[in-house]
């Protein structure tokens, strides 16, 4: 998402990213790569539990989550992965946004 970024934001999307790693970590890596989003860190697993993602020891940590949410806070699209490499192409959710964007108000 970091490649596209600029592509999400033309579409009135932002990113936010939410990890288990502490603040210290996540603000490393998120300077370290130069991450354009913001990331907030759920160490205690919060958010996560909230929208019941899932956590797997044997596929090493919680799998991944997508949620595409709109102004009014109404999720619009979700997608929790079933291995860490289970996440959506930057494409189809640019394609996706382009739809939600054209759908009548």
């Amino acid at each position: 998402m970091r490649q596209d970024y600029q592509k999400f934001v033309e579409r009135g999307a932002e990113i936010i990213a939410i990890g288990p790693d502490g603040p210290n970590a996540f603000r490393k890596y998120w300077q370290e790569n130069k991450i354009p989003f913001p990331g907030c860190a759920d160490l205690r697993s919060r958010v996560a539990n909230r929208y019941d993602q899932e956590v797997s020891l044997l596929k090493f940590g919680r799998m991944p989550a997508l949620f595409i949410v709109d102004k009014q806070g109404m999720i619009r699209y979700s997608h929790y992965g079933d291995s860490m490499a289970d996440i959506p192409s930057n494409e189809s959710i640019l394609n996706l946004l382009a739809e939600l964007t054209a759908e009548p108000s």
